[in-house]
C-alpha cells in the first residue's frame, strides 16, 4: 500500500515528505536554530525548514558569515545548530567554521544540497565532488539518499537525521556533514508532509555515561593527592558552566594555587577565586620566577591556555607529572603523563569529596602563599602602569573595557591580541561576565559572524574586541548586524596590520638586518583602510575614540544603547610592542621581590 501510494505522489509531493520527515526528525532531535545561505539547489531544505514551527531561520548572504554565525549560537546555547548552502563552492565556504566547531567542540550539522549522481563528472553547473568535502574536520559524513517518499525511505531518512543530531551532541561536541543531492523540480508541494514523526524521542543531552569518574582511580588519587606540597590546577578554555564552582572547590580543598584561563569562567565570577592567580602570563616569562615556583604535580583541565609563558612552563615541567582530565584530549606540548577520561565538573567534585579535611583548607601552605603574592604584587605593578597610560592603547582598552562591562554580559575575544590582552589585565577580582573566543583554530576570520551569532540568541550585551584584519576579514558579517536585533559594541583595535607579529621571531629577524620593509610586506602588512564608510555602508552608528576619556565614554554610551554600534580606536603597533614589554617587565620586577623573600615557597 505504501508503495503504491509513493507512485501515486507527484514529485513535488514525494520531495515534500521526504524532506519535511527529515527535517522533523532534527527539530524532534533538539534543532531548534538553522543559518541558510540562498541558493536554488537547496531550496526543498530551505523551504522546509522554513515550514518548520520548531526551528528558527536566520538568512545571510555569505555563506563563510552564515556558518560563523551559526557557530556562534551553538556556543552560546550548547546545542545543535543546523547550516544549509546550495552546491558547489557554496559548501566550501562553510569549512573554515566547521573546522573550528571540531576544533572547539561545538556542535554543527551542516547540510550541503548537491546535484544528482548522473550530473557529477559530466561538466554540469555547479557541480563538485562534495562526499567527504570536510575530511577529517567532522565527526561523521553522511551521504543521504535522493528523495523518495516511500515508508522505509521515510523511516530511513528520519532515523539518519536523529543520528546526526546524537552524534554532534556526543561527547566531545562537533559538527557532522549531511549531503543532500536532489533532481528537479526543487520545490515541494505545498502543506506538510504526508508521514508525520511520532512522539518526538527525547533529545540528546551530550553527556556520555562513560565520561562519569571511575570512584576507584578518584579514591586512588585523593590518597596521592594529599602527600603534595607544591601541586597546581591548570584551567584552559571551557564552556561548562558547573566546572568553576567545582574546580573551585578542589583548589579549596587540596590547597593548591589555580591558574585559570579568562576563557575557563574560573578567573573570576560569583564562585570562589581566594586561590585563583591572575598575572601569571607576565610573571612566567622571568625565567628565574618560572623556575622557583617549579611544581610536583600539575592537574590539568580545558583546552590549552591562550597564554604562551604558561605553556612554556608547563613544557619546562613536562617531567613533572601532569595530569589531564577531561573528554577530549587538549595536550599540544605532550607533557601529559595520565590523562582521566571524565566530565571535568564531576572528576573535580568527586576527587574533592574524596579528600580527606585537610589543613591546607584552612592555613595555605608557603607554595599557595608564593603564587598568590607574586601575583597580588606583579598584577597591582602590571596595572598601575596601564592606569598610568593617558594615551590610547590596546591593554588600556581591554582594562576599560572590563571596567564598563556589566554583571552577566559577554566579552566575545579576537584572535592574536585581543585574547591575549585580556590574558595579561584581567583579574580575579574581575566582572561576573562569560568570556568567549574562537580557540579552537584561533583563526582571525569569521570572529565577527561569531559573535554576532552569540548575541542574537542572548539576552544580556556583549561587547566584541576585534582587531581591524579580523574585522577586514567578516566585514559581510556586519550585515546580520543590520537585520536581526541585538545588543552588541564592537569594538574595533585598529593598529593598521598584523600587530601579534610585532612580538614574534620574525619582527627581530627582519629588522636587525635594515629588513625593516620585508616585515611590512610580508607581516606588518598595513591596510590603509578606513572603516567609517564600512559602518556607514550597513547602516550601523560609528565612534571614533580619540582619546583615552573619550574611549570609555564611547564604551559606556554604547552599552546604555540598544543595538549595535561600532567604537574604534587607532593604536601604533611600535609603540604597543614597547608599552607591552614595560608591563612585562613591571610585573616581573615586582613579583621577583616575593621570591627573595625568606621562606617564600616552601621546600
Amino acid at each position: 500500500m505504501g508503495a503504491e501510494r509513493n507512485e501515486q505522489l507527484t514529485p513535488a509531493e514525494a520531495l515534500r515528505d521526504y524532506v519535511g520527515a527529515f527535517v522533523a526528525a532534527l527539530a524532534s532531535a533538539g534543532v531548534r536554530h538553522a543559518c541558510i545561505a540562498p541558493g536554488s539547489r537547496s531550496t526543498p531544505l530551505a523551504m522546509m525548514l522554513q515550514r518548520e514551527p520548531a526551528i528558527r531561520v536566520w538568512m545571510h548572504l555569505d555563506e563563510r558569515s552564515a556558518a560563523y554565525f551559526g557557530l556562534g549560537i551553538a556556543k552560546a546555547l550548547r546545542e545543535p545548530v543546523a547550516l544549509v548552502c546550495t552546491s558547489g563552492t557554496a559548501a566550501v565556504n562553510f569549512a573554515p567554521a566547521v573546522a573550528e566547531a571540531m576544533y572547539d567542540h561545538v556542535p554543527l550539522v551542516v547540510l550541503t544540497a548537491d546535484r544528482p549522481p548522473e550530473l557529477h563528472d559530466v561538466g554540469a553547473n555547479q557541480t563538485i565532488d562534495q562526499q567527504r568535502l570536510y575530511g577529517t574536520h567532522v565527526k561523521s559524513f553522511t551521504q543521504m539518499a535522493l528523495p523518495n517518499a516511500a515508508p522505509p525511505a521515510i523511516g530511513q531518512v528520519t532515523a539518519t537525521a536523529r543520528d546526526a543530531v546524537a552524534t554532534a551532541l556526543a561527547a566531545p561536541a562537533g559538527p557532522v556533514h549531511l549531503n543532500c543531492p536532489f533532481r528537479e523540480p526543487l520545490i515541494p508541494a505545498p502543506g506538510s508532509p504526508a508521514f508525520q514523526e511520532g512522539a518526538p524521542p527525547q533529545a540528546p543531552d551530550g553527556t556520555d555515561a562513560a565520561a562519569e569518574p571511575d570512584a576507584g582511580l578518584v579514591e586512588r588519587l585523593a590518597r596521592e593527592l594529599v602527600a603534595v606540597e607544591r601541586g597546581l590546577i591548570v584551567c584552559g578554555p571551557q564552556d561548562d558552566d558547573t566546572f568553576a564552582a567545582a574546580v573551585a572547590g578542589l583548589a579549596e580543598a587540596l590547597g593548591f594555587p589555580l591558574l585559570a584561563d579568562p576563557l575557563s569562567q574560573v578567573r573570576c565570577g560569583r564562585h570562589d577565586t581566594s586561590l585563583v592567580v591572575d598575572g601569571y602570563d607576565a610573571f612566567l616569562r622571568d625565567a628565574a620566577m618560572a623556575t622557583a615556583l617549579s611544581p610536583q604535580l600539575v592537574l590539568r583541565f580545558g583546552a590549552a591556555p591562550v597564554s604562551k609563558p604558561l605553556l612554556t612552563y608547563l613544557e619546562a615541567n613536562g617531567d613533572r607529572r601532569q595530569i589531564h582530565a577531561g573528554v577530549a584530549p587538549n595536550d599540544p606540548a605532550l607533557t601529559g603523563n595520565e590523562n582521566i577520561a571524565a566530565d571535568a565538573a564531576a572528576f573535580c567534585r568527586a576527587l574533592a569529596a574524596a579528600l580527606p579535611s585537610p589543613a591546607a583548607a584552612h592555613e595555605l601552605a608557603g607554595w599557595a602563599q608564593a603564587w598568590l603574592h607574586t601575583s597580588e604584587r606583579a598584577t597591582a605593578a602590571l596595572l598601575g602602569r596601564v592606569a598610568e597610560e593617558s594615551a590610547l592603547s590596546e591593554p588600556g582598552a581591554i582594562v576599560d573595557v572590563l571596567s564598563a562591562l556589566p554583571d552577566r554580559a559577554t566579552l566575545f575575544a579576537g584572535n592574536s591580541m585581543p585574547v591575549r590582552d585580556l590574558d595579561t589585565c584581567l583579574t580575579h577580582s574581575g566582572p561576573d561576565v562569560h568570556f568567549m573566543a574562537n580557540r579552537g583554530v584561533s583563526g582571525i576570520d569569521g570572529v565577527m559572524s561569531t559573535g554576532l551569532g552569540v548575541a542574537a540568541v542572548s539576552h544580556e550585551p556583549l561587547v566584541l574586541v576585534i582587531g581591524d584584519l579580523s574585522f577586514y576579514h567578516d566585514m559581510n558579517g556586519l550585515l546580520a548586524a543590520q537585520r536581526y536585533d541585538m545588543n552588541v559594541t564592537i569594538v574595533l583595535v585598529n593598529n593598521d596590520g598584523g600587530g601579534i607579529f610585532s612580538f614574534l621571531p620574525q619582527a627581530a629577524g627582519l629588522t636587525t638586518d635594515g629588513a625593516q620593509a620585508g616585515f611590512e610586506t610580508l607581516f606588518g602588512t598595513p591596510h590603509g583602510l578606513d572603516f567609517a564608510p564600512a559602518a556607514e555602508l550597513y547602516g550601523l552608528p560609528y565612534r571614533h575614540a580619540e582619546t583615552r576619556d573619550g574611549f570609555r565614554e564611547a564604551i559606556a554610551g554604547s552599552l546604555a544603547e540598544p543595538g549595535v554600534q561600532i567604537v574604534e580606536l587607532r593604536t601604533e603597533r611600535e609603540a604597543n610592542a614597547r608599552l607591552h614589554r614595560e608591563l612585562w617587565s613591571a610585573a616581573a620586577t615586582a613579583a621577583a621581590k616575593v621570591i627573595e623573600e625568606p621562606e617564600a615557597v616552601s621546600p
